[in-house]
């Protein structure tokens, strides 16, 4: 039975697949096998170079060596002469001390000293030179001639203008007629002790000797060295093989103007010291079919000092390294086909992981790794729509988890449809957010009536989709969030920031009526946002270092006009010690679910401090912390550990309501059976759910400040507060009357029969207790 043709041209293409493979392999092994040598034969040339490099710094090294000790001697040989001048000495002596200086230094062929005027006890100028003959040296004492055909006049306006007085020159290569051979020159001014010129002092380098100390650089059998003089004249190792060949070199060399050029170095490379000072540079020429690797620098003298090296014989040990690289190559070919085999299989395997990583699974589309990740390659303006399913949660829980994938999906297909169909969102890029959200990002600078038109656009869109599941019709509608990029403060974290930005305006689209908003910094709503998050981290930070204490508010006892209780509350204490009111921070703190590790601190504070005192100490608890039964079991186990429990008030907030009365009920039984009192705190605000007072065994009531403020000049608030003590007194509960802040307040509160008082005339907060003498003598007020 054939195959059918579908199965064939399957296994066509399969095999077609394979042997473009095999090719690929191939060719992929012989580019990695050129690759290889191509690196290899750069490294070993980098590495012959150095080799030069350290030659030729080697020889420059040594051939400014001998610069500097000419200079040292001549140098020497001037401050000797002006010492015999300023000592009046004799010629005998200066010729012996010329010829001294030969004597000393066996690199200098002739050294003279040239005297403009006549020392003492001459007729004439002074015109003395020395030189070797043999292994002698001889002494010219001729006629002052010498001054005018030799270049002195040249010499003299050199030194006698330059600025320093030991000023140094180095001459071009020339011929010297009083010795009979081509001479470098180096000069320095003679001066007497006032610094007024005498002449000119000189020692001469002889070319021979140049030529003989550059032809002892070694780098292959055909290299050559070259000292060029400051007149691009060529003093060079070539000079000794007098062939056509090296005369050609010389020739090339000279046409080069190697003297000439700058040299500039890369700030990027790292230098050593010698670079610094005395760069390599590098050049090439070609002479009868060959190339030589030119490599010269500047010597302290001002001359160019040169290597020539064949480029062949800097080659030549590549050839062997070509030769194991054909070798190498097709003796692993077989291996490396494997090898692309598996790394074949490992490539497709991690790119469809990365596909997987930047790709929603159940719709396909882009996820939010996917967002950041082009939001922050992207530098064109645009705008980011935020979408979230209105009931998604109660979707899920009524009718599972495959229905709200089905919808997620259906949401996906009909987005993706409405996008490509509408002109205005057709350059948009749709993605997959978390949970039940997308984003869209709509690329261009719009102006803001634009994008309200085009928001609301999508908004019917969505709001006129249904989706079915299970013959059930379920409608689906959204809220919006936009933000765009021109909105940030800045585009260092543009991605994450316009993220966040698009969420706050869709958490407000949430709380609006109509499902869609713009986010308008304007609003300062992320500023609020990072206040919020500073505040967090100063609160973390607070009980991680323990700057969470209580301070403690006075209550008197109205009728004897004793302290005999306090109300614990709670401080931040901030790096500067300053004590930071709890109306900063009680709220973020609810929000990153810190309020618990505030309570179990001022519990644990509080119950510290009152341990062993016959005072009565509050503790304030909201509805959140009397729901959360581990913080309740902690007050209880604090309470019996350290047998406080008849000293503890626990006032609970009545403006926050109620709802689960059992579980409330059932700490305050165990509270009051352990010997507690409860208190309903800032009673009189809100709705005063009365119920608080007859379902929670209530022992006393604080009345709310803002009645108590207003008891001297408001005859309402007094009415309202003779009704809540009246109350009260019939339930056979206690009043606490809070912000008593005067003088007139206070005697309001006695004349109502209000049992005890707090407020700024009573006592402010504190970090410690008032002394015994002064809470017994706060009747005093």
């Amino acid at each position: 039975m054939k195959a059918p043709p579908r199965a064939v041209n399957l296994r066509h293409s399969i095999l077609l697949v394979l042997g473009l493979l095999v090719l690929l392999f191939i060719l992929g092994m012989w580019l990695m096998s050129t690759l290889n040598l191509n690196f290899a034969q750069q490294a070993m040339t980098q590495l012959r170079e150095q080799q030069v490099a350290d030659t030729f710094y080697a020889n420059l090294d040594r051939i400014n060596s001998h610069h500097s000790l000419m200079e040292k001697n001549t140098r020497d040989l001037a401050r000797m002469t002006q010492q015999w001048h300023a000592l009046g000495g004799s010629l005998t002596e200066l010729d012996t001390m010329l010829e001294t200086t030969l004597a000393e230094f066996p690199d200098v062929y002739a050294a003279s000293l040239l005297f403009d005027d006549a020392p003492q006890g001459n007729s004439s100028p002074l015109n003395l030179f020395a030189y070797r003959d043999g292994a002698h040296i001889q002494l010219d004492t001729e006629s002052p001639r010498w001054q005018q055909g030799s270049g002195y006049p040249e010499l003299h306006e050199i030194l006698k203008t330059h600025p320093e007085p030991a000023a140094l020159h180095w001459t071009p290569a020339y011929y010297s007629i009083r010795s009979d051979a081509v001479v470098i020159s180096l000069s320095t001014p003679l001066r007497n002790s006032a610094g007024d010129w005498l002449g000119v002092a000189s020692t001469d380098w002889r070319a021979d000797d140049i030529i003989r100390l550059v032809s002892r650089v070694e780098v292959t059998p055909s290299t050559f060295a070259f000292l060029l003089d400051r007149e691009n004249r060529n003093l060079s190792s070539l000079a000794l093989a007098d062939t056509p060949k090296a005369q050609q070199l010389m020739d090339a060399i000279a046409d080069r103007e190697l003297h000439q050029r700058q040299v500039e170095t890369n700030s990027a490379t790292s230098l050593t010291a010698r670079e610094l000072l005395a760069p390599m540079q590098k050049d090439r020429i070609r002479i009868a079919g060959g190339d030589y690797a030119l490599f010269f620098s500047t010597t302290r003298a001002g001359m160019t000092f040169g290597i020539g090296v064949p480029q062949a014989e800097i080659d030549a040990v590549l050839t062997p390294m070509r030769q194991s690289n054909l070798r190498i190559a097709l003796g692993i070919g077989s291996v490396l086909l494997l090898l692309s085999g598996i790394i074949l299989f490992m490539v497709a395997s991690t790119l469809r992981q990365l596909h997987n990583l930047y790709t929603d699974s159940l719709t396909g589309l882009p996820n939010r790794a996917r967002l950041l990740l082009d939001l922050r390659k992207r530098s064109k303006q645009g705008s980011l729509v935020l979408l979230n399913l209105d009931a998604f949660k109660e979707i899920n829980d009524v009718y599972g988890h495959p229905c709200g994938d089905h919808i997620i999906l259906h949401l996906a297909n009909s987005l993706t449809d409405f996008m490509r169909t509408n002109q205005s969102w057709a350059s948009a890029r749709l993605y997959r957010m978390p949970a039940d959200e997308f984003a869209i990002w709509l690329p261009g600078r719009l102006q803001t009536h634009v994008l309200q038109d085009r928001l609301a656009n999508l908004h019917h869109f969505l709001n006129s989709l249904n989706s079915r599941w299970e013959d059930q019709q379920i409608p689906l509608s959204a809220s919006l969030g936009l933000a765009s990029s021109w909105q940030l403060d800045s585009q260092q974290h543009q991605a994450h920031e316009l993220l966040s930005c698009a969420n706050i305006a869709l958490k407000q689209a949430r709380l609006s009526q109509n499902s869609l908003r713009i986010y308008d910094p304007a609003q300062g709503i992320k500023r609020d946002y990072e206040h919020n998050l500073q505040w967090a981290n100063r609160l973390k930070t607070a009980l991680e270092n323990g700057r969470i204490r209580p301070y403690f508010q006075p209550i008197m006892d109205v009728r004897t006009g004793k302290i005999g209780k306090y109300e614990c509350l709670v401080r931040l204490i901030d790096e500067q010690e300053v004590a930071v009111s709890p109306g900063e921070f009680l709220a973020v703190a609810k929000k990153i679910r810190l309020y618990r590790s505030l309570t179990r601190t001022m519990v644990e504070q509080a119950v510290e401090r009152f341990r062993g005192t016959d005072q009565q100490f509050s503790l304030n608890l909201s509805g959140e912390d009397l729901l959360d039964s581990d913080l309740t079991d902690f007050i209880l186990q604090q309470l019996a550990d350290n047998q406080v429990a008849g000293q503890v008030i626990f006032e609970i907030l009545e403006s926050e309501g109620i709802e689960n009365y059992a579980a409330v009920r059932q700490f305050i039984d165990q509270a009051k059976a352990m010997g507690c009192q409860i208190a309903i705190d800032d009673f009189g605000t809100g709705y005063s759910n009365f119920e608080h007072l007859l379902r929670l065994n209530v022992d006393l009531i604080k009345i709310d400040g803002s009645l108590i403020r207003q008891l001297d000049h408001d005859s309402t608030a007094l009415t309202l507060t003779r009704g809540i003590v009246q109350f009260a007194r019939e339930l056979g509960m206690q009043t606490v009357a809070e912000f008593v802040h005067n003088q007139a307040v206070f005697d309001q509160v006695q004349h109502l029969g209000i049992d005890f008082a707090q407020g700024a005339y009573i006592g402010m907060p504190g970090a410690e207790l008032l002394p015994s003498e002064a809470a017994d003598g706060a009747n005093d007020k």
